[in-house]
């Protein structure tokens, strides 16, 4: 954990390297008429041999039965409490699409969705439109005018944009539009304290320009804010652990939280393709590499189970290239579980695996829930995955006389 208070006295930088993948939404939980998981029913024949080498185990991103955001998830895997270094959305979507934003400005995670004739939601994410239909959305909406405030509107991706808040006397403590089900209307944004009063106005001033300018569209034609949040102060990633650590992150949210963290963003394109491609040009720069996979977790998010499974499986076939780079400790682990079942993030733990020369292999023959319950790693908080990582890289000393 990065607080850990003799941290600073055992972490050394050596030319050792820590490739560290996250595979967004990993988890998964039986399906009714099989039994199985996502992962159990994929065929993964490189994963599970690559867990039949290493040390296995699950991981708990917050607690037991808490189901978390992508941005607490990762923060765990970072060796962040999740509780304590607690981030808005809203910030980590502005800084992925590297907005400025300054202290004292408020960023809200937008979400295009559509609503039916009675302002009731039908599609919270307005059928995951395309940029090349959202983009001119978004321009629309960065006409509205919200008086005594300067109101700015960014296209992120696909359905996805940040609404950004300039102004005196804002705060972030308001609650959030999205109801989180289907045939209810969206929320009014409330205050949860006097700081967030001027930015609930301003929000709820916005979402009514949104109704003006998108009300007589089929879809898209309404808006669910989220995730509004300030600049954190977060102790540095590199710094705190003596790394030189870099992300490589298709999607915008994942970019921002990297930089949150104090890691080097290097552009890497739309796909995972296209991320792995980056990795390899840049391998000889840092010694701590986080890269992110999507797929798996979108394909959960939707109820897909068997998109899901193929998820996985494409996730199978860039292993052997991630391995020829010769980590010196590979983790690949989730941020939390997207169960298909649930159509959105579980609480359920997530198989982890880390690999390295110091790893034989202790039974565990496959790479999925049930068989990581077995390895020797146990249930772990995801907070502690970090010190294993730098414990099999050789980059932590003796803790104590």
């Amino acid at each position: 954990m990065i607080d850990f208070p003799y941290i600073g006295d055992i972490c050394q930088s050596t030319p050792s390297k820590v490739l560290m993948l996250v595979a967004d939404g990993l988890g998964g939980a039986p399906h009714p008429e099989t039994g199985k998981s996502e992962l159990e029913v994929a065929r993964t024949p490189n994963l599970d041999r690559l867990a039949s080498r290493s040390a296995c185990g699950l991981t708990t991103p917050v607690m037991p039965g808490i189901t978390p955001g992508s941005g607490p998830g990762h923060l765990s895997l970072f060796g962040y409490d999740p509780v304590k270094y607690l981030i808005g959305r809203g910030v980590l979507e502005a800084l992925g699409i590297d907005v400025d934003m300054q202290y004292g400005d408020v960023a809200a995670r937008g979400n295009f969705c559509t609503v039916d004739d009675q302002g009731r939601l039908v599609d919270r994410r307005a059928g995951r439109i395309s940029s090349s239909e959202s983009i001119p959305l978004c321009e629309l909406l960065d006409q509205i005018e919200v008086p005594g405030l300067d109101v700015r509107v960014f296209p992120v991706k696909d359905y996805r944009f940040v609404a950004l808040f300039r102004g005196q006397g804002l705060g972030e403590n308001v609650t959030e539009t999205d109801p989180q089900v289907l045939e209810a209307p969206p929320r009014r944004v409330e205050a949860l304290d006097s700081q967030g009063e001027k930015t609930a106005a301003a929000a709820n001033a916005l979402i009514e320009g949104v109704k003006e300018v998108l009300g007589d569209r089929d879809r898209a034609n309404m808006v669910l804010l989220r995730g509004f949040s300030q600049l954190p102060q977060l102790p540095d990633f590199g710094q705190t652990y003596r790394l030189n650590p870099a992300a490589i992150a298709a999607y915008p949210m994942y970019r921002g939280l990297a930089k949150v963290a104090g890691m080097t963003v290097i552009p890497a394109g739309a796909t995972f393709q296209e991320e792995v491609e980056t990795l390899g040009r840049h391998y000889q720069e840092h010694d701590f590499f986080y890269l992110h996979y999507k797929p798996a977790d979108a394909a959960g998010e939707d109820g897909d189970f068997d998109a899901k499974v193929e998820a996985l499986e494409e996730l199978d076939g860039f292993i052997p290239g991630l391995l020829d780079l010769e980590p010196d400790a590979l983790i690949i682990a989730g941020d939390h579980a997207t169960p298909s079942i649930l159509a959105g993030h579980g609480w359920q733990p997530v198989p982890l695996l880390i690999h390295s020369k110091l790893t034989l292999g202790e039974g565990v023959e496959a790479f999925h829930e049930r068989a990581c319950a077995n390895g020797s790693l146990g249930r772990i908080q995801a907070t502690e995955v970090m010190f294993l990582a730098l414990a099999h890289a050789g980059k932590l000393l003796k803790f104590g006389p």
